[in-house]
């Protein structure tokens, strides 16, 4: 439902009033993401340039600030609702960061602009989800590092007729297979969620994952087969032209009677389905008080590690 970027575009215009205080603390809380964010930028260099793609009302970009003390004037911060912008604008530790309107997966940024890349909670919106990573290894400079935060697709019935229902919910397999295919290497990849989740998944409810991953520095041969591959991703953007304008005729303004009548439905039935992920947090939470023995205080692991030539086995 909500991989038509209408309906997003829409839903997020009345969201955007409570993002901060009801959402992030069910799915995106501050310890997630100073803990997501880490692979990427403990050693942040201030020279180094950012984009948070598909960053909303701002909450990973205040992150990047003031858990790794990133430049505002460092960031570039790119979403498509105009609504999720305004509320990152008046965030004070956010002055100095380029706000830009765009598409994840048409960035408005010349090869080679970034150094690093983040995502937290954007490729579930994302039609083409393949065509948003390739972006993200176009914009990265060679050697940069590239950060994706999303939902895993629920092994519990229940959730995954919503998840289907409202957007997309990928594999870990899905992730490492677009990464794949893009010309990323050192893939490393985690489940990660809220504290209260920890354990939950084994009894078929819902986390997320980071998914961390590099782009090389070429050598002529390594650039000689990016370019193969590259030619063989080409499929992922042909007539991109047509899909903008099929985009734009499924916005309100450019509907007849009978689509805006579908659109109505499909909106009304995303926005039920996304009722259901923020009734599913306080059930899993209560879940995990009364069934879940505690484990005991333990470092988080590291990211685990996904060789190449083993990443199609997920």
């Amino acid at each position: 439902m909500m991989q038509h970027k209408s309906e997003a575009l829409w839903f997020y215009r009345f969201l955007s009033l409570v993002y901060d205080r009801i959402v992030n603390p069910l799915h995106w809380t501050r310890a997630m993401r100073t803990a997501a964010l880490a692979p990427a930028f403990a050693d942040f260099a201030p020279r180094l340039r950012v984009l948070d793609a598909g960053g909303g009302t701002g909450f990973t970009s205040e992150g990047l600030v003031l858990d790794y003390g990133v430049p505002p004037a460092n960031i570039d911060l790119l979403d498509q609702s105009p609504d999720q912008l305004r509320v990152a604008a008046r965030k004070p530790h956010l002055r100095g960061v380029r706000l830009q309107q765009g598409d994840a997966e048409r960035l408005p940024y010349p090869d080679n602009s970034f150094d690093r890349y983040v995502s937290a909670g954007s490729i579930e919106y994302w039609p083409h989800p393949s065509r948003g990573v390739a972006e993200a290894f176009r914009v990265l400079a060679a050697g940069g590092t590239a950060t994706m935060i999303g939902p895993v697709r629920a092994t519990n019935a229940l959730s995954r007729f919503w998840c289907d229902l409202w957007m997309l919910f990928p594999t870990e397999s899905d992730y490492v297979r677009w990464f794949r295919r893009a010309g990323f290497a050192n893939i490393r990849i985690q489940r990660i969620g809220p504290e209260p989740y920890r354990g939950v998944r084994r009894h078929g409810l819902i986390m997320g994952v980071v998914v961390v991953a590099d782009k090389p520095v070429f050598s002529a041969p390594a650039a000689a087969s990016a370019a193969a591959n590259a030619d063989a991703f080409a499929d992922a953007f042909v007539d991109a032209a047509a899909e903008q304008r099929e985009d734009d005729a499924s916005r309100p303004a450019s509907m007849g009677v009978l689509r805006r009548l579908l659109f109505a439905g499909r909106f009304a039935l995303g926005t039920v389905a996304g009722f259901y992920y923020f009734v599913l947090p306080l059930v899993v939470m209560l879940f995990a008080r009364l069934f879940l023995k505690k484990p005991a205080a333990h470092r988080r692991p590291p990211l685990l590690a996904v060789p190449l030539e083993l990443a199609d086995a997920l």
